[in-house]
């Protein structure tokens, strides 16, 4: 079991004022069974007119707020402390094959888990791309365990892919990134989900938070441990990662493309949709402004195991 304070700041500033905003945040972390919110707080400046909270479809926290004030720098700064419960996900389990999860999606329009087979469809970001379902097969081979097959994805998209900042965006199709093999944690979560959906797997996008790990010296034991290295990729920023439905006796299993982890206590998920555009941490409307420039940052750590009263 780990802590970490998570601290998410984001910074609009603009050439011209904005004399109205319309916003939307998905910045509040999952509070469930394998991650608890100890601490929880979201600031905005300027001071919203008024703010709404609710859920959305897919059970994210999400903050509905308006800037009635005229300004030319707007900031949204999330505070979080989580408690992280590594996962009991077994790479070895279920026994039965995929194929048995699959055909449970019901090909007759009656699936046995109705909120589970919406996952199997494509999305705006993730259709059902022939490359990444051919790519994704080698994997799933014949009476495969899920779990064992999309790790092994997972590893070879790890192994096969280079991880290259800035070349490309948030909306470069799944098709650009099987042909050119390189991209981001985004980019490689997106054709994972495309593959395991072409299978007829349910695939989900986790957007979220991950800390630098620095692996001992010696072999890790854990089955999801990634080689001997410094830190993961992606660390101290913003996250993507999948998460795959194993079957009822196993569930969701969520794995990093980008590191070859299966994940347990260095991930901190902040919302899970479809792809990318279920789950931005901050979109809106707003009237004035002009030209802008956005700043991110983003700080984990890792807190003590027994702190101070």
């Amino acid at each position: 079991m780990k802590r970490y304070a998570v601290h998410h700041e984001t910074k609009y500033t603009y050439a011209q004022p904005v004399e109205f905003g319309l916003h939307i945040a998905r910045l509040s972390p999952i509070d469930g069974p394998l991650q608890r919110r100890l601490e929880h707080a979201i600031e905005v400046t300027p001071t919203p007119a008024w703010t709404t909270a609710f859920n959305d479809h897919f059970g994210n926290g999400l903050r509905h707020f308006a800037i009635e004030t005229s300004h030319t720098e707007f900031r949204v700064i999330q505070r979080t402390v989580v408690e992280i419960t590594a996962a009991p996900w077994d790479a070895a389990a279920p026994a039965e094959g995929w194929e048995t999860v699959r055909d449970g999606m019901g090909a007759d329009a009656f699936p046995a888990y109705p909120d589970v087979a919406e996952f199997i469809y494509p999305s705006p970001l993730v259709p059902i791309d022939d490359a990444a379902t051919a790519y994704a097969a080698e994997s799933f081979t014949p009476g495969a365990s899920p779990v064992a097959a999309a790790f092994d994805l997972a590893k070879r998209i790890k192994a096969e892919f280079a991880y290259r900042p800035g070349s490309t965006t948030i909306e470069t199709p799944v098709s650009e990134i099987m042909a050119e093999r390189h991209g981001v944690c985004q980019d490689f979560a997106h054709a994972m989900i495309s593959g395991l959906r072409g299978l007829g797997l349910p695939a989900r996008y986790v957007s979220g938070y991950l800390k630098t790990y620095a692996a001992p010296a010696e072999t890790d034991a854990r089955e999801h441990a990634a080689p001997v290295q410094t830190a993961l990729v992606g660390s101290d920023a913003s996250h993507a990662w999948v998460s795959v439905w194993c079957g009822p006796d196993v569930g969701w299993v969520e794995f990093d493309p980008t590191n070859a982890l299966m994940v347990a206590e260095e991930h901190v998920a902040l919302a899970y949709g479809r792809d990318f555009t279920d789950v931005t941490p901050l979109r809106g409307l707003i009237t004035g402004g002009g030209k802008h420039t956005l700043a991110v940052g983003v700080k984990v750590e890792l807190l003590p195991d027994d702190p101070a009263p």
